[in-house]
């Protein structure tokens, strides 16, 4: 479990979180929503250290992380999986290389039992036959999938994925969100998606938090959003002629 408690964190004069409070459980696809500038991207990157929140505690499994030595932290972010926007697949490495990098960084592994890791999170993102090639050489949903197989290299108890369908052709998300929510209740991780994709909190949205001008302005699960009388929720969420005529029919 990821515990945000009290989280306040600004950038000069400007307050972009006001007294987050939030929790993410394993076995669950966690999503954050909210327009652009409410502050979930700065919380998801507060929550893996990226930033350091001016006030408040962030808590994995109880392990309070905020108050963490550099070296204390590093233990932990070997238990983190980041996906992150775009892919952020290294260009100049083959595929087998990319998957095969955390590998390198944080293991004793030998290089036969780094390859068969590579190879069984590559087979689990339905990505066979493809590790000498480029990523120039692969679709964006490829690349996204092999984003998510090098996530996965660590065996990460924590999933962070940073707007996974950016990009994408609605086909293509579907199949990244299903490849997420399937691997999240396999391996029980506690899954944390930051996105703007509709789509994706309608079908994966285990629990949704709504993030509206820094603060926590609403919390539920996807089925909860049709019968919200939260406004400002609904005016994000069904702002489209598609989705307002989705809601009434419900």
């Amino acid at each position: 479990m990821i515990e945000g408690i009290g989280i306040f964190k600004s950038f000069g004069d400007k307050e972009v979180l006001k007294d987050i409070n939030v929790t993410f459980e394993p076995g669950m696809t966690n999503l954050i929503i909210g327009q652009s500038g409410s502050g979930k991207t700065v919380l998801l990157k507060s929550l893996v250290g990226l930033h350091e929140i001016d006030k408040g505690r962030i808590e994995y499994d109880g392990r309070n992380f905020t108050d963490m030595s550099h070296n204390d932290r590093k233990n932990i972010r070997k238990e983190i999986g980041m996906v992150f926007q775009g892919g952020a697949l290294f260009t100049s490495l083959d595929i087998e290389k990319n998957v095969m990098f955390p590998l390198n960084m944080f293991t004793n592994m030998s290089f036969e039992e780094r390859l068969e890791r590579t190879n069984f999170c590559l087979k689990r993102v339905k990505l066979e036959n493809v590790n000498k090639l480029y990523p120039a050489e692969i679709s964006g949903g490829m690349q996204k999938r092999v984003s998510i197989a090098r996530a996965m290299a660590l065996n990460p108890k924590y999933l962070f994925c940073d707007e996974p369908n950016s990009g994408l052709d609605p086909l293509t998300a579907i199949v990244i969100d299903n490849l997420i929510r399937e691997i999240t209740i396999e391996y029980q991780m506690v899954t944390v998606v930051n996105t703007h994709d509709m789509n994706s909190v309608m079908e994966i949205g285990d629990k949704v938090v709504f993030i509206y001008q820094g603060k926590k302005w609403w919390q539920g699960s996807r089925d909860d959003i049709f019968d919200s009388e939260n406004k400002e929720l609904n005016d994000f969420v069904f702002a489209s002629p598609l989705s307002k005529k989705l809601k009434k029919m419900k």
